[in-house]
């Protein structure tokens, strides 16, 4: 099992809030750099595809102001998996095509420096701790209205529905796993505020306790849990 680490040098030592739509966009212009069809696939100009993938970000000394991120220095990293092997290789091997390229942003550039292929162990054990690395989001969209509510870690709903959203995951992308003994229980949880493509969203971090099968727990190691996985939230690391 593998994540890859991904270090930037920025121009300045500042990040623009909406970070999630810079990332995507890096990750786009990934993509269409080196592998047109593999972009097509994800983001064509097709209804939204359900994505494999997750990320979290290591912003070293990151003050959050109204209109940037102050950082420590000119660096920071970024920590992706993948549950499609193939994919996270044709992912690899799209973002070493990227380093040393100024990629730019907001009278601001950063360049990719490194790309690691990090080990990580697989689970074992049907019950673990985590600890979540990119805010959780749990989700319940309502087709009646086509809204949607989300809930944090203390709401009697929020286990069901964290389920609910894995059921659908699993459903949508035909994978054969069962969600049977599937539970999330807060030990430590905290309610953030997450910035979601400028959308002001309840979401979740904190230590928490995962049971179900090893398959399953592996599968959302490497695809994160919940919702808006790809634009960097539902990642998550074992502790113990």
């Amino acid at each position: 099992m593998v994540q890859v680490r991904l270090d930037f040098k920025t121009e300045k030592p500042e990040l623009p809030r909406d970070l999630d739509k810079l990332i995507v966009s890096f990750f786009k212009a990934s993509l269409q750099n080196f592998s047109p069809e593999l972009y097509e696939q994800l983001y064509g100009e097709r209804k939204a595809v359900l994505k494999t993938f997750t990320y979290s970000l290591y912003l070293p000394g990151a003050k959050f102001l109204a209109d940037k991120i102050v950082l420590k220095g000119n660096n920071f990293s970024l920590y992706f998996s993948d549950s499609d092997i193939g994919q996270l290789i044709q992912f690899i091997n799209a973002f070493k095509l990227m380093r040393f390229k100024k990629y730019s942003m907001n009278r601001n550039s950063m360049e990719l420096q490194k790309v690691y292929a990090e080990k990580k162990e697989e689970i074992t054990d049907s019950e673990i701790i985590v600890k979540i690395q990119s805010s959780l989001v749990v989700r319940k969209h309502e087709a009646q209205d086509n809204s949607d509510v989300y809930y944090i870690y203390n709401h009697p709903d929020f286990g069901k529905t964290l389920k609910k959203n894995v059921e659908i995951f699993l459903e949508k992308l035909e994978i054969p796993l069962s969600t049977e003994g599937f539970s999330i229980v807060p030990i430590k949880g905290k309610k953030i505020v997450a910035d979601i493509f400028g959308r002001k969203t309840d979401a979740n971090i904190g230590i928490y306790k995962l049971t179900g099968s090893p398959q399953l727990l592996n599968l959302l190691y490497q695809s994160g849990m919940g919702s808006r996985r790809s634009e960097g939230h539902g990642k998550f690391e074992v502790i113990w």
